[in-house]
C-alpha cells in the first residue's frame, strides 16, 4: 500500500507561506519560514487547481510560468479549496484554524456544514466564530499594510470569505482586464499585500478533467494573466504564483448511494457522510465507529487509506496538533483514495458525484502545488 504524503507543516506548507510574506513585508513575529526576500510590494496571485504535476506536464500550455524555476509546496490536509485558502488566510495548519474538509459535521447539531457554500440544513454558524483566529490580513493591516483581495463580484459578500479573508479591501472584478487593473490599483498604495484569484482551471478541471482541452485552454489564460499581472508590479514588490491544491482525474467511482451491496454496507452505522470524494469524514452512529472502520477498510482496501480520527490527528495529518474544540467535526472515521477513484454519493451528492477532475488527499498530484516568483525588487 503506497504511503501518504504527509504535508510539510512549519517548513514548506501555504501556511509557512502566509507566514512568510508577513515577514517580507516587514510584519514581525511571524518568521520566515521559506526565506523570502524582505520587498514593499506582494501580489499572490493563487490559481485554484494548479497542482504542480500538472503545471510540470503541460510546459507547452504556460510558457511565461514553465520558463520560471518554482519551489513545491504542499497543501495541506484536506487539499481542497475550503481548507486552503483557511490555511493561507490565516498561516496555520488545518488542525489549528478549524476549516478542516468540504462539509463537516456541526457538532451537536446532527448536520452538516458545507463550509466553501457555508450552507447547512441545519443551522448556520458566524464564520467568525466557526473560524476565529485573526487572519493575516487583519494582522498586515493592523501593522500598516494595506491589504486587497481581487475576485469575482459575487465572492464579497460571501460567509466563507469573511471566515478567510477578514481584513482585506475587496475588489469585484469578472472581467480578466477588471483583475488586472484591480491589482495595478492595489499596488499603487505604499506598502501592499494583494491577493488575485482565479478559479475557472479548477471548475474546468471538475467538469472535463485535468488535461482536456478545456482544462488545457484555461491554463493557457491563467499563464497569460501571470504574464499580465507581472507586468503591473511596481519597483521593490515580488509577484508570488501559487495554488491551493492540485488535481486526479477519476477512474473508478464508489457509490456509498449505490443499490448494490457494498453500497448497503459502507450506508452501515453512518449517521452522516461529510467531506468530499477524496476525503470523507463518516460519522458513526453511537457505538458503530469500530464495525463502520472494519467494513470501510475491508471493501476499500487497495484504494483508500481508512483510519480513525485518532490515527489521523496522531499522524499529524491535520498538522502538529488539533485544536480540542475542532476535535468533534473530524468524522470518527475517515476514507482517502490513494488510487484514482472518487467515494461518491450519487443521491445526496449528484453534482460534486458527477466531477471527473477531483482532489483532497494525500497523493503528490494533490498535495503538491507550485511556488513561482517573479521580482522587482
Amino acid at each position: 500500500m503506497t504511503a501518504p504524503l504527509l504535508p510539510v507543516y512549519g517548513t514548506a506548507s501555504l501556511a509557512d507561506l502566509s507566514r512568510s510574506l508577513l515577514a517580507v513585508l516587514g510584519v514581525d513575529g511571524h518568521g520566515n519560514p521559506l526565506g523570502l526576500e524582505a520587498a514593499r510590494h506582494v501580489l499572490v496571485f493563487l490559481v485554484d487547481g494548479l497542482g504542480a504535476e500538472l503545471l510540470d506536464a503541460h510546459p507547452e500550455a504556460a510558457p511565461f510560468l514553465s520558463a520560471r524555476r518554482a519551489r513545491v509546496l504542499t497543501a495541506g490536509f484536506p487539499a481542497t479549496t475550503a481548507t486552503s485558502l483557511g490555511t493561507l488566510g490565516t498561516g496555520l495548519p488545518p488542525g489549528e484554524h478549524g476549516m478542516l474538509g468540504y462539509q463537516l459535521a456541526m457538532p451537536g447539531t446532527g448536520h452538516l456544514l458545507n463550509c466553501l457554500r457555508w450552507t447547512s440544513a441545519g443551522p448556520t454558524v458566524p464564520p467568525d466564530e466557526w473560524q476565529p483566529t485573526p487572519t493575516v490580513f487583519e494582522r498586515a493591516a493592523a501593522a500598516g499594510v494595506s491589504v486587497s483581495y481581487v475576485a469575482p463580484s459575487a465572492f464579497g459578500p460571501t460567509a466563507f470569505n469573511r471566515a478567510v479573508y477578514r481584513g482585506t479591501d475587496f475588489f469585484g472584478a469578472d472581467a480578466l482586464d477588471d483583475r488586472v487593473e484591480g491589482a495595478r490599483v492595489a499596488l499603487t498604495r505604499p506598502r501592499s499585500h494583494v491577493t488575485v484569484y482565479y478559479g475557472d482551471l479548477d471548475a474546468a478541471g471538475h467538469r472535463f478533467g485535468w488535461g482536456s482541452p478545456q482544462w488545457l485552454d484555461r491554463l493557457a489564460v491563467v499563464d497569460q494573466l501571470a504574464e499580465r499581472l507581472a507586468g503591473t508590479l511596481p519597483q521593490g514588490a515580488a509577484m508570488y504564483v501559487t495554488a491551493d491544491h492540485g488535481m486526479v482525474n477519476v477512474t473508478e467511482l464508489i457509490d456509498v448511494d449505490g443499490p448494490e451491496e457494498r453500497g448497503a454496507a459502507l450506508r452501515e452505522g453512518v449517521a452522516l457522510l461529510g467531506g468530499d470524494t477524496r476525503v470523507r469524514h463518516i460519522y458513526t452512529a453511537p457505538g458503530a465507529t469500530q464495525a463502520v472502520l472494519g467494513t470501510w477498510r475491508e471493501l476499500l482496501a487497495g484504494r483508500a487509506w481508512v483510519v480513525s480520527r485518532q490515527e489521523a490527528v496522531e499522524s499529524g495529518w491535520f498538522g502538529p496538533q488539533v485544536r480540542p474544540d475542532w476535535l468533534l467535526r473530524i468524522g470518527d472515521v475517515l476514507a482517502v483514495p490513494y488510487t484514482d477513484c472518487a467515494i461518491t454519493a450519487s443521491v445526496r451528492e449528484p453534482f460534486e458525484s458527477s466531477f471527473v477532475g477531483v482532489h483532497g488527499s494525500l497523493t503528490t498530484a494533490e498535495q503538491h502545488v507550485p511556488l513561482l516568483e517573479v521580482s522587482t525588487r
